[in-house]
């Protein structure tokens, strides 16, 4: 990574950590509320028959409404699973099988653990600290998902998004996945082909 792609994510990641971080926890459910109900009804969540979403930190969209419907809609839900540096995906039966896991991340309690290809999955709530209008996304720089996502050849990749994380640019790399498509609370739905974008009603924060 250059020194200057390196120094613009670390500023953009301090700039959005700030702005979630002026979002209350109340705030917080009520938008992630909004979004969760947004995917529920695309084609790609009904279409989907094996999902992988992330288990959430405290400044990410709260999928637990999310995990709640896909259960009862009887989806097969993945989640992710780090061990020696790499990104796996674990089969998650139900929420009383997570215990915590590498880098204080929740996860598969071991003796349930069943591993699903990258390749299998339908859909992947792809987590992002920014977004922009090419899809590409910021991650927190420790570069699990773009490996796992190069792998995960079948897979829709959706980011569900507070409105103050979308930006015209991220700096990225050749090694930097982007996304399908990004929805936010308020916002239209971002659908990215080929790097174009349909912007109708779409307003973008400036950075």
């Amino acid at each position: 990574m250059s020194e200057d792609i390196a120094a613009r994510k670390k500023f953009l990641r301090r700039e959005i950590k700030s702005r979630l971080s002026k979002i209350s926890p109340a705030e917080k459910l009520d938008l992630s509320r909004a979004v969760i109900q947004k995917f529920l009804v695309t084609e790609t969540y009904k279409d989907a028959k094996i999902i992988m979403a992330y288990l959430s930190m405290p400044d990410e969209i709260q999928l637990q409404e999310f995990f709640t419907a896909a259960f009862a809609d009887e989806k097969i839900l993945t989640v992710p699973f780090i061990s020696a540096g790499e990104m796996s995906a674990v089969e998650l039966p139900n929420m009383n099988a997570l215990e915590i896991g590498a880098y204080g991340i929740l996860t598969v309690k071991s003796d349930v653990r069943k591993f699903i290809d990258a390749a299998e999955i339908d859909c992947i709530i792809t987590p992002g600290l920014a977004f922009d209008m090419h899809g590409h996304r910021l991650g927190r720089g420790g570069g699990f998902y773009d490996k796992f996502l190069s792998r995960a050849v079948n897979a829709k990749k959706i980011a569900l998004a507070y409105d103050c994380q979308i930006v015209n640019s991220v700096p990225v790399e050749t090694f930097d996945i982007p996304v399908d498509v990004v929805l936010t609370p308020t916002k239209s739905e971002l659908k990215f082909e080929n790097l174009l974008i349909s912007t109708k009603q779409v307003v973008i924060n400036q950075f």
